[in-house]
This record gives structure tokens, C-alpha cells and sequence, in this order.
């Protein structure tokens, strides 16, 4: 009998065999199938499937900390923006006017020899003195309330010299405004305000025209003659290059002694039969018309002034020309790329700029000083006006507000000298602390601990 083979042995086990195919198919995810031959294994091709995440629900506290986030951003922009410290900057120059008035008045010398053993009356001198003075400001620039018999029209007198004197700072800080947003600085604006003036004046007293027409002829006038003097500046730095700066300061002195020239001479500007320096007396028909009527100071010049800013500010805005100011303000290289003639820019964004300050101009013998003129009708305003301009970061709507804050200077400062016996030059001291903020930013961002705006250093 032959042996049979013993095949009763141990079976290999199935889960040892199957381990390697699957480990595969767990690796891969496809699923094993015979071919045809039925020889080998083919694994497919995986199958990706896309588990949709979950998004995790917004809980309360996250909506509150993005408004948080949301309102400080506000709160940041607010308080580091430029309006909030040009706002500051006249806060801090009325501090500082405060202490030189408390500095200068006698009764707070007096009682601050006896600070110590009394020092209720120093601070009591300090409050009557500082107090009465910006208090003789408020009623000299704004509201009169210490003459309740004058009735309403001396209620808002004080308002109306405020409106008289704001009317040519507003129109030549808008000059200056304008030449800012290309990139110049108009340094011009007396030599300008003197060639408009002597333009709008020559026409005022030589040519009998009727009422309305006159007005408008002798307006127009000074603003081209303004416009003229300005293109001159403009003109040098497109053709030559040479600094507006320079130019503008030097044409100052050209019309100054222009000016004097002529009023000196007969049968020029000089009056008829007057040997001193002055201009013949305005005719009727050239006169600015009274806003409130004759009791008042105030002239339609407010009105044409309100009317230039709201004009400034569509050209700036709105119009073409404004966008080819702003592109050569914020960068003449790029605005040359473009395709800008930035040459041309320049020369016409000083054409505007004078037209602006020969509004100015015409607006001080047509209703300012009517009875004749001399070479001061400038009377310190284009100077002003680049205070009034930096006030009012270049914007027209700024401008109007600084205009109006000057005016309101111009008209208290005599009150607050006549009624409290302070020095007018406090009020210069208050405009020139003004322009030191407003020129150095960071210095007002550090009293107050403002925030950084957003972009760098404004």
C-alpha cells in the first residue's frame, strides 16, 4: 500500500496571504478584481470624495470683538485725521494766548507776589484776566450782548465785521489753496492782490458804466489782472525751471513799487489835484452793494467768496482740470507718464490761483476801502491767506471755516484790545501758534497722544 502524502497539515492562514492587498486597498481606497485571465489583481483608481467642513458657528463674543475692531478703526481715523488736529491746533494756540495774557496783565503780576500766602487770588486774577479778554473776543467777533438797548442790530454786528473781514482771506486762501494742490507754493499773493487791485480800481474810477455792469467789469479786472501776475510765476518754472518760491516773492516787490509808481504819478493813478500817494475815490457804480443794508459793513463780497470756494471745490473735484491738479500735486512723474503735460499744469494751476487772489483784490477797493487807495490795500492778506490755506489743509470747505475763524480774529482782536486793554499782537501770536501745529503735526499728535493715521505721518 502506498503512502499517501499527508496534506492534512495547518492551512495558511488567509488573513496572513490577504494583508499586503489589504493594506493596498486601504492605502488607495479602490477595490481588487480579476481580470480576464483571472491571473493578477487590479486595483482601481482611488475615488476622491470631498468632506464638506463644518463652519464654525459666530459666537457672540467674535461679533462683538469685530465691532470693537470696527468702531476703533473709526475712533483711530477720527482722532488721527487732519480735521481733528487742525481742531487741536487752535485749542493749543488759545492755551498758549491764555498764559502770555495771564503774563502780561498787571493784576496777575500784583497778586502773584503773594502767591503763597494767598493763592486763591492769583488764580482769580488769572480767570478774570484771561476770561475777559477771549469773552471781549466772542462779543467782538460773534454776539454783542453787552448792549442789550442797540436791539438786534447790535446783537450781530460783531458777526457781520467777522463776515466783512473773512470775505478776502476766503477768496485769497483759495489762491493758495489751489497752488498747493499742485505742488507750489503761491508766495504771491500781495504782488497779486496789488495788480487786481490796481486793475478792478483803474476801472472802478475812469470808465462811468452803469451799476450792475460796472461791478462786474471792474471784478472781472482784477481777477485777470491777478491771474496775469500769477502766470508770470507759472510761466518762469514751466519755460526755466526756476522755484515758484523765489519768482512770486520777487514779483511781489515788482508790483509793490509798480504800484507806487503809479499812484504817485498824475495822469496815471495818482488822484487829481492831490500831491500825496492815492488813488482817485471809487465810482458809485462800482461799489459792492451792502448784504444787510447800510447799517451793516457787510457786501455782497461774502457772497462772491462763499460762491468761489463752492467753485473751487467742484474745479478740484470734479472737473478734469482738478484731476490733472491732484495727479501733478501727488506725483508729477507719474502724471508725465500718463501722458499730463505737467509744464502746463503748473502754468495753469497759477492762472487759477491768481484769478482767486485777484477776487481778493478787486473785493478791497470795490468794498473795503472805496474813497481811494494806496500801495497797503493789501493790508497784510496774501500773507494771511497761506495761514488761512495751511488752516484749511487745501481744502475749499477748509478754507471757508479757517477763513471765517481769521475773520472772527480780525474783528475781537480790536474789542479785546479797546475793552481789556490786551495787546492786538496777541492775536498774531495766536495765528503764528497755529501755523507752527499745523506744520508739524506729529508735535499736536504728541500733546494729545493721538494715534498714528493710518499711511505714515499726515
Amino acid at each position: 500500500m502506498t503512502d499517501e502524502k499527508d496534506t492534512s497539515g495547518p492551512a495558511p492562514d488567509a488573513t496572513d496571504h490577504d494583508a499586503p492587498l489589504a493594506a493596498d486597498q486601504q492605502r488607495t481606497g479602490g477595490a481588487p478584481s480579476n481580470d480576464a485571465d483571472g491571473d493578477r489583481d487590479v486595483v482601481h483608481a482611488p475615488t476622491v470624495v470631498e468632506v464638506p467642513v463644518a463652519e464654525a458657528p459666530k459666537t457672540e463674543s467674535h461679533e462683538q470683538n469685530q465691532d470693537e475692531d470696527r468702531w476703533g478703526s473709526v475712533a483711530r481715523e477720527i482722532l488721527g485725521g487732519t480735521p481733528m488736529v487742525s481742531l487741536l491746533a487752535v485749542l493749543v494756540a488759545f492755551v498758549v494766548g491764555g498764559i502770555l495774557i495771564a503774563a502780561t496783565d498787571e493784576q496777575v503780576q500784583a497778586a502773584s507776589g503773594y502767591f503763597f500766602a494767598r493763592p486763591g487770588d492769583t488764580l482769580a486774577a488769572i480767570g478774570s484776566a484771561v476770561g475777559g479778554a477771549y469773552w471781549a473776543l466772542f462779543q467782538g467777533s460773534i454776539l454783542n450782548f453787552s448792549r442789550p438797548e442797540g436791539g438786534f442790530v447790535a446783537l450781530i454786528r460783531p458777526l457781520t465785521e467777522t463776515l466783512h473781514f473773512a470775505a478776502p482771506l476766503i477768496a485769497a486762501g483759495l489762491g493758495v489753496a489751489v497752488a498747493f494742490r499742485v505742488g507750489m507754493f503761491n508766495i504771491g499773493g500781495r504782488g497779486q492782490m496789488l495788480a487786481a487791485a490796481a486793475a478792478a480800481g483803474w476801472v472802478g474810477f475812469s470808465f462811468p458804466l452803469p451799476p450792475v455792469l460796472h461791478i462786474i467789469v471792474a471784478l472781472l479786472a482784477g481777477m485777470i489782472a491777478g491771474a496775469l501776475w500769477a502766470g508770470i510765476a507759472g510761466l518762469l518754472k514751466a519755460r526755466t525751471g526756476a522755484h515758484e518760491v523765489i519768482t512770486t516773492i520777487m514779483l511781489n516787490f515788482v508790483a509793490l513799487w509798480l504800484l507806487s509808481y503809479l499812484i504817485r504819478t498824475p495822469n496815471l493813478l495818482q488822484a487829481p489835484g492831490s500831491n500825496n500817494p492815492i488813488t482817485p475815490r471809487m465810482l458809485e457804480t462800482a461799489i459792492l452793494p451792502p448784504l444787510l443794508g447800510s447799517q451793516f459793513n457787510l457786501t455782497w463780497g461774502i457772497v462772491l467768496s462763499v460762491a468761489a470756494v463752492v467753485v473751487a471745490w467742484w474745479l478740484i473735484e470734479r472737473s478734469s482740470l482738478g484731476f490733472r491738479f491732484r495727479a501733478v500735486g501727488l506725483n508729477p512723474q507719474a502724471a508725465l507718464n500718463a501722458g499730463m503735460s505737467v509744464k502746463t499744469v503748473y502754468v495753469q494751476a497759477m492762472l487759477v490761483a491768481g484769478a482767486f487772489m485777484g477776487l481778493a483784490g478787486a473785493q478791497q477797493v470795490q468794498a473795503t476801502v472805496t474813497t481811494g487807495f494806496t500801495s497797503g490795500i493789501d493790508a497784510g492778506i496774501g500773507f494771511d491767506a497761506i495761514t488761512v490755506a495751511l488752516l484749511g489743509r487745501s481744502n475749499p470747505w477748509g478754507v471757508l471755516a479757517a477763513g471765517l475763524l481769521f475773520g472772527a480774529f480780525k474783528a475781537g482782536g480790536f474789542r479785546m484790545q479797546a475793552a481789556e486793554g490786551v495787546p492786538i499782537d496777541i492775536v498774531l501770536v495766536v495765528q503764528s501758534v497755529i501755523v507752527l501745529c499745523i506744520a508739524a503735526p506729529p508735535l499736536v499728535r504728541t500733546i494729545f497722544r493721538l494715534p498714528k493715521p493710518r499711511g505714515g505721518v499726515r
